[in-house]
């Protein structure tokens, strides 16, 4: 695997053993009548929960405009929903990403379409944040990008320390964005409701 993308192409067939034999592991008969099609649901769920790996954003940010505008453009409340690499469970939120353009915008739904093409990876939200955040730069050239993710992740609430309702918010600026006004200014857009 290079920059985050499978090596190959999705396997179903194998997935669908590796849940058989998980099953077996856990004393359970996969051939009982609730769990015969398990192995082939959970294996297709699986190629699209992690769809993204099969991607990069230059598949994602394609449509770009050249107008000019160099001010402040903020996409809020995008939902997230990840796996957690370590555990493979879920982790779910939000991410605000805002940037300012150096003339050149994308698509709004573009920029959705990124933070969902590297959701749908198995993840670190740290990480995440910043591929969502770099790939902005890469592309589009603004003067500056921020970046705000908050999650819950279910490693954390539904298995060992069980702490539900505990959120985990990261961020990455980069750019004129790194200025301190310029930066609150953002927060300010983001945070106000």
């Amino acid at each position: 695997m290079t920059d985050g993308r499978a090596s190959g192409p999705y396997d179903q067939a194998r997935a669908e053993k590796a849940v058989r034999e998980l099953l077996l592991a856990l004393g359970e008969d996969p051939d009982r009548e609730g769990l015969k099609e398990t192995p082939a649901r959970v294996a297709r769920a699986m190629k699209e929960n992690f769809e993204g790996l099969w991607q990069s954003p230059e598949d994602v940010l394609t449509t770009t405009f050249d107008i000019g505008h160099e001010e402040l453009v903020i996409v809020r409340d995008i939902e997230v929903f990840s796996h957690c690499e370590h555990h493979l469970t879920p982790f779910h939120g939000v991410a605000h990403v805002g940037y300012i353009p150096s003339g050149k915008i994308t698509g709004l739904s573009k920029i959705a379409r990124l933070v969902d093409m590297y959701s749908r990876r198995p993840q670190v939200q740290e990480r995440l944040t910043t591929q969502i955040a770099d790939a902005m730069v890469e592309i589009l050239n603004p003067l500056g990008v921020i970046v705000i993710i908050d999650c819950e992740h279910l490693c954390m609430s539904m298995r060992g320390v069980k702490k539900s309702n505990a959120r985990t918010t990261t961020s990455a600026v980069r750019g004129v964005l790194q200025n301190t006004a310029t930066r609150a200014e953002a927060i300010s857009l983001i945070t106000t409701r």
